[in-house]
């Protein structure tokens, strides 16, 4: 299969047509060069909130309950594309909330080529998510079964921790959607999902927001590119790295994925992390402190 993961830039909307054609422009260009499935990173939903205008927008609390508003019609919109240029998207991650009362999740959304979607809610939140924006963990890791293969999602912080990408050992390819603000948070994100392509011995795939939004004090600032890792082993390459985007430039990073790959490097590979992994269970006991003078 072919994968196109994005370095997504969030823009002022002047109008609901504007976000439509804006999508469909993007799916398009990925379809038209032949990929199967498409990333989007996290947050990248939260332009949405400038269709309420700059005050709401500017509103930390007002932009989560304006994009929660949209976000209906924005499904109804991916399921569209993806059943008209017959291909799976994962949609840029956006605000949910339960009911009035509730704290929103952050919510990934995978679109299947017959418009069929299925979600996934970040398990961990940042200390900004937490402590100032007040978004909560969602519901329980899943796989899905695709006809791509078995996808997990691990959106953004969630790809630093390695017992949730344990909890998706089963999945071929993980999803990586991410929305980071400093280099140092990228890079924190990518070795992140390298590890987690090297422990399960799968694909792992990240998508970025990218550039400067001053009208949201949310997401005012974006580094990244989009980039797409595997385990260094036979039928990947040394570095483990498929493909890698420029830095801060927007746009699609392709990548050819070979499912094939992922089941010899687990059955026949150099090394077997996947397998081994239990292994830890009887020697990861609390290490003894030993002076020594």
């Amino acid at each position: 299969m072919k994968i196109a993961t994005a370095a997504y830039p969030m823009e002022v909307l002047a109008d609901w047509e504007a976000y439509t054609e804006k999508l469909t422009a993007w799916v398009r260009e990925a379809a038209d060069n032949g990929a199967d499935l498409l990333v989007f990173p996290e947050y990248g939903a939260m332009e949405l909130a400038t269709l309420s205008g700059a005050e709401i927008a500017a509103d930390l609390e007002a932009s989560l309950k304006a994009v929660a508003g949209y976000l209906p019609a924005a499904d109804r919109l991916h399921a569209a594309l993806a059943q008209r240029f017959k291909v799976h998207i994962l949609a840029a991650s956006a605000p949910v909330f339960a009911d009035d009362e509730a704290r929103p999740v952050n919510r990934a959304r995978l679109f299947a080529p017959s418009g069929e979607m299925v979600a996934q809610d970040k398990q961990i939140m940042t200390r900004f998510e937490r402590e100032i924006w007040h978004v909560d963990a969602g519901e329980q890791l899943q796989v899905f079964d695709t006809a791509l293969g078995k996808i997990g999602i691990l959106i953004c912080y969630d790809s630093e921790f390695p017992l949730l990408g344990r909890a998706l050992s089963e999945a071929d390819i993980l999803l990586v959607p991410s929305c980071t603000d400093t280099l140092a948070g990228y890079w924190r994100v990518r070795i992140g999902a390298m590890a987690r392509a090297l422990e399960n011995q799968c694909v792992c795939v990240m998508a970025s927001t990218v550039g400067d939004c001053d009208w949201s004090p949310a997401v005012d600032e974006n580094v990244g590119a989009g980039g797409v890792f595997g385990p260094p082993d036979a039928g990947f390459p040394d570095t483990g790295i498929l493909a890698l985007g420029e830095l801060n430039t927007p746009g699609w990073t392709y990548a050819e994925v070979s499912l094939t790959n992922v089941r010899q490097a687990r059955e026949t590979g150099a090394q077997f992390n996947r397998r081994h992994w239990i292994d830890q269970e009887t020697r990861c006991k609390a290490a003894q402190i030993t002076q020594l003078r």
